[in-house]
């Protein structure tokens, strides 16, 4: 049974560590101790699976990074657990470093190509390790932010009518209003309230910051 402490507050960067050996759980504790990182340790796949059904909001809430032992007899591997991650869109914003033996090689660059962050073979240097941490971590705090702006993104065009939409289309492809009036029947002026309603909505000043907007968001 998993004993693990209750996670760092929300808000803080941490470092997930499943491995089914507690003293190795201890040591890569004590070593993100030492650089002031906080960790959290799961003693399987299993234990950090269900800890992730009841914390998704947590784990989208700070910067996090996943040092997973690739080798866990009698439950699930670190291979399995990888791909579950991959099943629910978690990698980029849960990158995985692999804790891999000589024999795991293979396997952990495999794993790689399907979008791990990286793995450290054993045994491994605490300082390069912990700078493979550091980089994982800022990747994550890289692609929460990403979501961040994308949701944001979302809520604005979600609060635009159906015209404001036609509008910004035609803005956006770089028509003047004379012949976005044209095209959606409608008068010059009606057309410049809709683009001003439209540029404020979205939190821009002109076509140009509102297409690298979407261009940014959406492309």
């Amino acid at each position: 049974m998993n004993h693990s402490p209750p996670p760092p507050p929300l808000g803080l960067p941490v470092v997930h560590i499943v491995d089914d050996e507690a003293a190795v759980r201890d040591a890569l504790a004590w070593l993100l101790r030492t650089r002031r990182l906080l960790s959290h340790p799961h003693d399987s796949g299993e234990a950090f699976e269900a800890w992730l059904e009841g914390h998704r909001s947590a784990l989208l809430g700070a910067p996090a990074c996943l040092l997973l032992d690739m080798r866990m007899p009698g439950g699930m591997g670190g291979v399995q657990l990888f791909e579950r991650l991959i099943e629910r869109a978690l990698t980029d914003v849960l990158p995985v470093i692999f804790l891999s033996g000589h024999g795991d090689v293979p396997t952990a660059v495999a794993a790689i190509q399907r979008g791990a962050f990286d793995f450290v073979e054993k045994p491994f240097s605490d300082n390069a390790l912990v700078d493979r941490i550091e980089r994982a971590l800022e990747r994550s705090r890289g692609a929460l932010e990403r979501g961040r702006l994308h949701m944001a993104l979302q809520k604005q065009l979600a609060e635009l009518t159906e015209r404001e939409r036609e509008v910004m289309q035609l803005v956006v492809d770089g028509r003047p209003n004379k012949l976005i009036a044209d095209a959606l029947a409608i008068s010059v002026r009606t057309v410049e309230v809709h683009r001003a309603r439209v540029f404020e909505k979205m939190g821009v000043r002109s076509a140009v910051e509102l297409a690298n907007l979407l261009r940014e968001q959406t492309g």
